[in-house]
C-alpha cells in the first residue's frame, strides 16, 4: 500500500493480510478464524505467532491492524463491549489512591464504572468538572492525578472540550490523558494528534455500524501502555472480542467514511429544522452556528457528527408521546447505525442516574437524543414533523 494512505484507503485496506497465491485461496476479506488453539512446530516455539485465542486470533488481529491505521495508533487492542475497553484502559492508567478528573459530561456508564471499580474497588478519587472550563480543569489537577478522562462531543448534550489545550494540561502536570472518542469516529478527530495518550471507542456504535456487534477498541502510540492494556486483557479479564465481531466490525469500517458524512449531512439537516420548529426549546448540535461551541468544534474537528439532542417544551408526557409517535427514527438505545433512532434520556439511556444527578447534569425529562441514521432527509423531516406536529394539536 502506498505510504500515507487517506482514511478512505485505510478503512478498506489496513489489516487486510496479503495472501500468498501459491498456498492460498486469495480472499480478499479476512476470513473468520474461530479456532482457540493452534498447532505449533515444537513445545512452546510457533512460526505463524498464534497459540491460544486470548493471546491473539488472525481475525481480531486484522481488525486491531485497522484501527491502529485509522486512529492513528501504533497499537489498538479490540475489547468484547465499549464498557470493557473503558474499564481495562482506567485500570491501566489508575493505582490504589490516585485522583481521576473527568468531565462531568461523560456517559453515565462510564461514571456508574468508575464510581464502582475505581472508587469502591481501588480507593481512587474521582473529581467531575466542567471541562469545557480550562480553568476547572487546571484547578482539579493534583500531585495524586494520574488520568484525566474526556469525552467530546459528550452523550447526550454534544458538548465539547478543548483537547490541545486539556493535553497541555495533562503533559505539563505529567498526566495520562484518555479521550473517549465514540461520537466523533477517527474519521472526524483524531485525539492521538492532539495530544492524547489513549483512545477509546465504542466499536458497537459508528465502527460496525450495522447494529449487528458489541465491541470496543483502545488505542495508542506507547508501547507499553499499549503492553499494559494487552496483559490486562489476556491475563487479568479475558475481555477479547470474538472473531466473528472482529469481522463484522472488519466489515462495517469499509464504508466508515462513507456513512459519517451521510450521518452528519442528515443531523445537520435535522438540527436545523428543529432550531427552527416552535415547540423546540434549544437544540445541541455542534454543527450549529448557535452551539456555544461551534467554532472549537470547527477547529478541533473534520466533521461535526451524526448525533443531535434537542430540549422539547413539552411535559415529560408529551415528551414520549413525541417519542412514541415517530416511526422512522426506532425507539432504541445505542446508536451509530445506519437506521435513524430516538432516545428518550430521562427514561432510557439515562435512567440508572438519580433523578438529582440527571438534573445537575442538564438531562431533562423533556430532552430527546436523536442519531440521525443514513436515510433520506426529506423522510426523516417529515417524521419529525408529523410527531412534532402531533405535540403542537394538543
Amino acid at each position: 500500500m502506498t505510504d500515507n494512505p487517506k482514511p478512505e484507503t485505510d478503512a478498506i485496506h489496513a489489516g487486510e493480510q496479503e495472501a500468498d497465491l501459491s498456498v492460498s485461496s486469495g480472499d480478499i476479506v479476512s476470513p473468520i478464524h474461530v479456532a482457540t488453539h493452534h498447532e505449533m512446530e515444537q513445545p512452546g516455539e510457533s512460526g505463524h505467532g498464534y497459540k491460544y485465542s486470548r493471546f491473539g486470533n488472525p481475525t481480531r488481529e486484522s481488525l486491531e491492524n485497522r484501527l491502529a491505521a485509522l486512529t492513528g495508533a501504533d497499537y489498538a487492542t479490540a475489547f468484547s463491549s465499549g464498557t470493557a475497553a473503558i474499564a481495562t484502559a482506567a485500570l491501566a492508567l489508575c493505582d490504589s489512591g490516585d485522583q481521576v478528573v473527568a468531565f462531568d459530561g461523560i456517559y453515565g456508564g462510564t461514571r456508574l464504572l468508575f464510581e464502582d471499580l475505581l472508587c469502591t474497588k481501588l480507593d481512587v478519587q474521582v473529581e467531575y468538572v466542567d471541562a469545557t472550563d480550562l480553568g476547572a480543569v487546571k484547578e482539579a489537577v493534583t500531585s495524586n492525578t494520574s488520568l484525566i478522562w474526556v469525552e467530546t462531543p459528550t452523550n447526550p448534550l454534544l458538548k465539547l472540550c478543548d483537547l490541545d489545550a486539556i493535553a497541555e494540561i495533562a503533559t505539563r502536570n505529567q498526566v495520562r490523558l484518555c479521550v473517549d472518542n465514540t461520537f466523533a469516529t477517527p474519521i472526524f478527530q483524531q485525539p492521538l494528534d492532539q495530544g492524547a495518550d489513549l483512545v477509546v471507542h465504542s466499536t458497537t456504535k459508528y465502527l460496525n455500524g450495522h447494529s449487528d456487534s458489541t465491541g470496543g477498541a483502545v488505542a495508542t502510540n506507547e508501547s507499553a501502555l499499549a503492553d499494559r492494556v494487552a496483559e490486562l486483557q489476556e491475563y487479568a479479564m479475558g475481555n477479547l472480542m470474538s472473531p466473528f465481531d472482529s469481522y463484522l466490525v472488519l466489515r462495517g469500517t469499509k464504508t466508515l467514511p462513507l456513512r459519517m458524512r451521510q450521518h452528519e449531512a442528515n443531523a445537520a439537516v435535522v438540527a436545523e429544522f428543529l432550531d427552527e420548529h416552535p415547540s423546540v426549546r434549544s437544540v445541541h448540535y455542534p454543527g450549529l452556528e448557535s452551539h456555544p461551541q461551534h467554532d472549537l468544534a470547527s477547529a478541533q474537528m473534520d466533521g461535526f457528527g451524526g448525533v443531535v439532542s434537542a430540549e422539547l417544551d413539552a411535559t415529560d408526557a408529551e415528551t414520549r408521546a413525541v417519542v412514541e409517535e415517530l416511526d422512522l427514527f426506532r425507539t432504541a438505545v445505542s446508536l451509530g447505525g445506519v437506521e435513524s433512532l430516538v432516545d428518550h434520556p430521562w427514561s432510557m439511556s439515562a435512567s440508572f442516574i438519580p433523578p438529582e444527578e440527571r438534573r445537575d447534569a442538564g438531562i431533562s425529562e423533556s430532552l430527546i437524543r436523536l442519531p440521525v441514521g443514513i436515510e433520506h432527509s426529506d423522510d426523516l423531516i417529515a417524521d419529525l414533523e408529523q410527531g412534532l406536529d402531533n405535540l403542537r394539536s394538543e
